[in-house]
């Protein structure tokens, strides 16, 4: 028998290495106007953009274009919104990490839509978004988020008072999310590192979420292969397409699954910790995933050692385990000792780092929401949690 479920819509998938080339083409469909989003640096200073810029010169296209850096405020939104409405752009693309997907997603949100993008947040606002949008394309630069196949857009305010919340509607799926590995070829091993994280955490997560699918842990079982092949070759040897291509299939995986499945712990303390501190989301997501698992894990054998989700765990541990023949605990705990073999490799950051101290593990706990995490985890363990990695 198949449990119910639900699968939101997702965006045409263009996926595959010089697939880039393919892009003023498609915009080319929609008009000759275009509102183009990018990072600061990581777009404009690499190799791509010179022939990308020349690509949209040759197909009449008028370009428009903005850059973001770090994640998106509502006033980065709101300041674009004003600045570009006249200009009635045919289409928006974002061309960069999972912040500049964002801001492009929320931007092309609101062009047509009044009033503040914090108006339309999640908890934060007090309007529902219509799903009103001005044709959105999704271009990948990064192998994290996942936000090209999604229907949210982040946006943060970042500090003590600050909030990390989602603008979100069914219609804001990028119509077409185009996902060339041969753009994140250039992405620095910091990066690689954090983003990798991310999207191991969001498929793992999704994997072991009580609201997973037959579907979805297809899907999320498919990416963790490729992570298993390729996170640490991508961070070592960033030069490698094969591995490149391995953490951009990843990416858009763990972006679909997590759509469909929720996440846990990781991103429930991820997300108060982003609204809070300055600190990339990927960093928070590596840092905290060996510790949560281990945790997680911990309290699911005091509730059962035949609990459901510690199978899920064992299953995980085959994947990335080289030994065979071994009993579910072995690999449970195998599986938990790759999360911090790979913490350590990838020398992911501690929380102090950040200017998180033990006086604040206290009040980010009270504020994280985990309600999908296979264990519950009351904001005692989540303190806990933290401090292991503080």
């Amino acid at each position: 028998m198949v449990n119910p479920f639900r699968f939101a819509r997702l965006p045409l998938i263009i996926f595959g290495g010089g697939r880039i080339s393919e892009l003023a083409g498609i915009v080319r469909e929609s008009g000759n106007i275009m509102l183009l989003v990018t990072g600061a640096s990581s777009f404009t200073g690499s190799t791509n953009a010179g022939n990308i810029l020349g690509q949209f010169r040759d197909n009449g296209i008028n370009v428009h274009h903005i850059t973001v850096t770090g994640e998106p405020s509502p006033e980065v939104v709101d300041e674009a919104v004003m600045r570009f409405r006249g200009q009635k752009p045919d289409t928006v693309v974002s061309i960069g990490g999972g912040s500049v997907i964002d801001a492009g997603k929320a931007i092309s949100a609101m062009l047509n839509t009044p009033g503040s993008v914090k108006d339309y947040l999640e908890v934060v606002g007090s309007m529902e978004h219509p799903g009103t949008k001005v044709p959105f394309i999704a271009v990948p630069t990064t192998s994290g988020t996942g936000s090209e196949a999604t229907k949210n857009a982040v946006i943060s305010c970042v500090g003590k008072g600050g909030f990390k919340r989602s603008l979100r509607h069914d219609n804001l799926v990028p119509d077409i999310a185009l996902v060339d590995p041969g753009l994140t070829l250039s992405c620095p091993p910091h990066i690689t590192a954090a983003a990798g994280m991310d999207c191991f955490t969001q498929l793992t997560e999704a994997y072991l979420s009580t609201k997973a699918s037959g579907y979805t842990d297809a899907l999320a079982l498919e990416g963790l292969k490729a992570v298993r092949r390729s996170l640490r070759r991508s961070f070592a040897h960033g030069d490698d397409l094969g591995a490149r291509s391995d953490m951009s299939y990843a990416a858009l995986t763990s972006g679909i699954c997590l759509a469909n499945a929720g996440l846990g712990a990781v991103h429930g303390l991820a997300g108060t910790i982003g609204s809070m501190y300055k600190i990339p989301h990927g960093a928070v997501c590596g840092t905290l995933m060996a510790v949560a698992n281990e945790v997680t894990v911990r309290e699911l054998r005091k509730i059962s050692g035949n609990h459901p989700s510690l199978k899920k765990y064992a299953v995980l541990g085959r994947l990335f385990s080289e030994k065979e023949r071994k009993n579910d605990e072995y690999y449970i705990d195998s599986f938990i000792g790759c999360l911090q073999e790979i913490t350590d490799e990838l020398d992911l950051p501690r929380l102090a780092g950040y200017g998180i101290g033990v006086e604040d593990l206290a009040v980010i706990s009270s504020k994280s929401d985990v309600k999908n995490n296979p264990a519950e985890l009351p904001a005692g363990i989540l303190s806990e949690i933290l401090a292991m990695r503080l």
